[in-house]
């Protein structure tokens, strides 16, 4: 027995030394994920293809201007019959050309397409806002769960530790009473089991808080994972002050998903006005300005050269291509339908995730009340059950038993803090209102 306890206090010891090397609030340890967490560094850089995409010149707007050059030739064997019916052959006649030039290209009209296309790229551009969004509520979500989940942890740690420190002292007076014969070998051999099993409920109560640091280690992405740190919050406190109607409508209108949904709605009804552009006639502007040079190697003229400008203007209409046109009109309706249908399902769900959630916030927050009570009778209880137990006037077992039913009260109590704090964040989350409670307010701010 005291080899083990030699051990548990030496791993306790190390625990709260470095405990003290670095001490996090929930705000820190978000504003630390948000630029270091590698999921969010990428969906930023994703976010950041979009906004690059999101041009004029990517939608066909502007004009496109190409430089070219080349240089080509042909050796020929020519053979011409001439008017008085003589023959003339001449072999291995070379002809070379150069040119280089700049051209222009520009589409001026398409019925419309450009225009649907730079609104395309440009709601695909709020797209990656909203995904990037999406990405950081929920990351922000899981983070404040594990780091309420490391707080509850360390509390069961706690009571765990407390009550070994009463099946410590139940040992000494067990030990007294059989040292003085007022006690049985058997009651000081069970005061020892029941310290042993709570030995063991401690060291493995420190790995499952050593494994939830890591987890919040590793979201935060520090450069030494197994950096040990320590929580500004020792304790949780729910916040009891939401309200189903302000978070609904909050719902409705900042939903990450949900608007993520109306985006797409808009992109099927982009997507239907370029098929209608189809419909209308195409204006092409072009011009080019270059030089030419031909040499040859017979007739009348050696070097040939010539440098100006061209243009031209092209103005056409798809008269017929099959029907796909009013096959793919048809289509982008059934989109546009599709779409709407989506958003109505997924308010839908919404609607059901609220309602569900609300139910378990109000039902975990009656609960967290009714452990609280219990735990102070529990507490009252175990006194008394120590009191009599030194006074010999309880047996060990009946100790043991008031000491369980703390420990009980005390695991269910942390148990329902924590399941409404985890109520609390995904309603939070469900009504896009997550970042704007990063930091914990004792009196009425949520996480």
């Amino acid at each position: 027995m005291k080899r083990l306890m030699i051990m548990i206090l030496a791993v306790s010891v190390a625990f709260g030394v470095k405990a003290q090397e670095e001490i996090y609030s929930l705000k820190q340890c978000i504003e630390t994920g948000l630029e270091r967490n590698y999921s969010i560094r990428i969906i930023r850089n994703e976010q950041l293809i979009s906004d690059n995409n999101a041009t004029p010149g990517n939608a066909g707007y502007l004009p496109t201007v190409d430089m070219s050059g080349g240089f080509s030739g042909s050796i020929n064997n020519n053979k011409n019959k001439l008017a008085d019916g003589t023959t003339e052959k001449t072999n291995g006649v070379n002809s070379e050309t150069g040119d280089i030039g700049l051209n222009v290209n520009w589409t001026v009209f398409d019925g419309f397409g450009i225009q649907a296309e730079y609104d395309r790229l440009k709601e695909l551009k709020r797209m990656g806002e909203l995904n990037t969004r999406l990405t950081i509520e929920d990351f922000v979500a899981t983070l404040s769960g594990e780091y309420y989940n490391l707080i509850r942890q360390k509390i069961r740690l706690r009571n765990l530790r407390s009550s070994l420190d009463l099946s410590r002292e139940r040992v000494r007076i067990a030990e007294e009473r059989y040292h003085i014969g007022s006690g049985s070998r058997l009651d000081l051999q069970q005061a020892q089991v029941d310290f042993n099993a709570d030995s063991s409920n401690v060291l493995n109560q420190l790995q499952v808080v050593h494994t939830s640091r890591i987890n919040l280690n590793e979201l935060m992405a520090l450069d030494n994972i197994d950096e040990t740190i320590a929580l500004k919050d020792s304790v949780i406190r729910p916040n009891v002050f939401l309200d189903e109607i302000d978070l609904w409508q909050s719902t409705l209108a900042s939903n990450a998903s949900l608007l993520i949904a109306q985006k797409n709605q808009m992109l099927s009804e982009i997507d239907y006005k370029k098929v209608k552009s189809r419909n209308y006639p195409y204006v092409k502007l072009n011009a080019g300005y270059g030089y030419t040079a031909n040499w040859y190697e017979v007739g009348a003229t050696d070097l040939q050269q010539r440098l100006g400008l061209n243009y031209g203007l092209t103005i056409g209409l798809n008269i017929f291509d099959g029907f796909n046109r009013r096959r793919e009109r048809r289509n982008a309706r059934i989109q546009i339908e599709n779409s709407q249908l989506k958003m109505q399902e997924l308010e839908l769900s919404l609607r059901a995730d609220m309602s569900n959630l609300w139910m378990a916030y109000q039902n975990n927050l009656d609960l967290w009340s009714l452990e609280k009570e219990n735990l102070i009778v529990a507490q009252e209880n175990h006194r008394i059950a120590i009191d009599r137990y030194k006074l010999g006037e309880l047996s060990g077992i009946e100790l043991r038993e008031a000491q369980i039913s703390l420990l009980e009260a005390e695991e269910r109590q942390s148990i329902a803090e924590y399941s409404t704090k985890l109520c609390e964040i995904s309603l939070l989350q469900l009504s896009g209102q997550i970042l704007t409670y990063v930091a914990p307010d004792p009196d009425k701010a949520s996480f």
